[in-house]
């Protein structure tokens, strides 16, 4: 097929699709761009998209690049602040705000500060503050003006003194956010005047978000709940949503079964969520799902054997693909759990972290022995152990099946002994068609070393 294409005269569409999977490997992108135009043509958008998520790069010159499109009256404002219209101005090759797809308050405020702190004139407090509020509303006025098209949009409760007062130009330019793909909400506290405006512009103008993340503290209002279940209902293709921390969720999770997304929603996670409050509607929900196959728990109150039994009695075939958690079930419940989903279970992760030994750890055991019995079809297998030696056994049985491997030791007093045992046992049952080893591991050279001998002639 790719030699067909090359003669056909695909060369393009080829180096194109194997650029791609450069995105986020920002060194190898760099290069890319020095190779010939072509190239340069297919990295740049990649390295543009999300400028403000780089962590330390070495300048923040893209700010300027961006300001440089504010009219000349817009660019006066930053005289009395020191900076200089030279500053400002510059000649480029791309208009880079054509390439911006990923829009974080957050981040964004960050970049800011970075690079206000690169500037030779330095400013009391009270200065800095108006300086950073007039960059941030000069970036969005501009990504307005040139009618960026957000993908990903994060709010970020860090930011929520610039978001409300610069709120105003995402609610009057519905354009920015139409096409977003990806919603990110996390607020810590409910002081922000805009968050209610906010939540009630997203139902009203955003329906095709195929990815939404809420974080919102307890003491969360029903004004809060409300309106997120109408953002939920009012999507027409969402895939995937994330409860995390442990506010108001039994209406948010009950609007899943009457949204539109029934069938398209297939992941869902839980954060820091306390299951007692949805726990009598678990299974009325999951029954509306028809595409399910994904869930992900993670450090979550109120995880016991009723749970289990609602995920039991769901009546529609429920194909569950994906299973991760963090909390120990019960043994009997993690059975019946087992049993259900053998035919179909391919992705697993069990890792529970830092807790007091003895009978968490005999319990453990218990679980892993129940993983080693039902799990025969494990492509993606994510571990924490403590000192368990049946993982070796395990690995080697499902050697044809398993791609995507990781371990990662639990943290007590024989974190380092642990880790050498992993690394002296685990090279020479790895699977022969790994594509993704991942080990969190205390490393010394001679256990690496045994490793590497032992893993030599596996292809990752």
């Amino acid at each position: 097929m790719a030699c067909s294409k090359i003669f056909s005269g695909d060369l393009a569409e080829l180096t194109e699709e194997i650029i791609q999977y450069f995105r986020k490997d920002f060194l190898t992108l760099y290069s890319c761009i020095l190779v010939n135009r072509l190239w340069c043509r297919l990295a740049i958008p990649l390295l543009w998209e999300d400028p403000f998520s780089k962590n330390y790069p070495k300048n923040y010159h893209f700010i300027e690049i961006y300001l440089n499109k504010l009219n000349e009256d817009d660019k006066a404002k930053f005289n009395e602040y020191g900076i200089e219209y030279d500053l400002l101005h510059s000649n480029t090759l791309f208009n880079y705000l054509n390439f911006i797809k990923y829009l974080d308050t957050y981040r964004t405020y960050r970049s800011i500060n970075y690079w206000i702190d690169s500037l030779v004139v330095k400013y009391d407090n009270k200065l800095r503050y108006k300086l950073e509020n007039l960059v941030y509303r000069s970036l969005f006025e501009v990504f307005i003006k040139n009618e960026v098209n957000i993908h990903s949009f994060g709010i970020n409760h860090y930011t929520f003194g610039f978001s409300d007062d610069n709120m105003d130009l995402v609610l009057q330019n519905p354009n920015l956010t139409y096409n977003m793909r990806n919603l990110i909400l996390i607020v810590n506290a409910i002081s922000s005047r805009n968050i209610f405006p906010f939540l009630k512009f997203l139902c009203s103008n955003c329906n095709s978000i195929s990815s939404i993340v809420v974080n919102f503290p307890a003491c969360s209002s029903s004004l809060i709940e409300t309106h997120l279940s109408q953002i939920i209902i009012s999507q027409h293709n969402l895939k995937k949503i994330s409860f995390e921390s442990n506010f108001i969720l039994y209406n948010p999770f009950l609007s899943l079964k009457n949204s539109n997304c029934s069938n398209t929603l297939n992941t869902i996670i839980f954060y820091y969520t306390d299951f007692k409050n949805i726990l009598t509607v678990l299974q009325e929900v999951f029954n509306q799902l028809n595409v399910l196959e994904s869930v992900h728990i993670f450090y979550c109150c109120s995880l016991n054997s009723d749970f289990v039994q609602q995920i039991i009695k769901v009546i529609k075939p429920f194909k569950l693909r994906s299973l991760f958690m963090s909390e120990i079930l019960h043994v009997e419940s993690l059975q019946l759990l087992l049993q259900k989903f053998s035919d179909c279970l391919e992705n697993f992760g069990f890792h529970y972290g830092y807790r007091e030994h003895n009978e968490y750890d005999e319990k453990q055991r218990q679980s892993f022995k129940l993983i080693m019995k039902y799990c025969t079809k494990i492509r993606y297998f994510n571990l924490g152990i403590s000192d368990d030696n049946n993982i070796y056994p395990f690995i080697e049985n499902n050697r044809y099946n398993i791609n995507y491997l990781t371990i990662e030791v639990d943290f007590h007093d024989d974190y380092t002994g642990l880790s050498s045992t992993v690394l002296q046992n685990l090279g020479q049952v790895l699977p022969s068609k790994l594509k993704y080893l991942c080990l969190s591991l205390a490393f010394k050279t001679n256990d690496l070393e045994i490793f590497l001998k032992n893993s030599q002639n596996t292809y990752i």
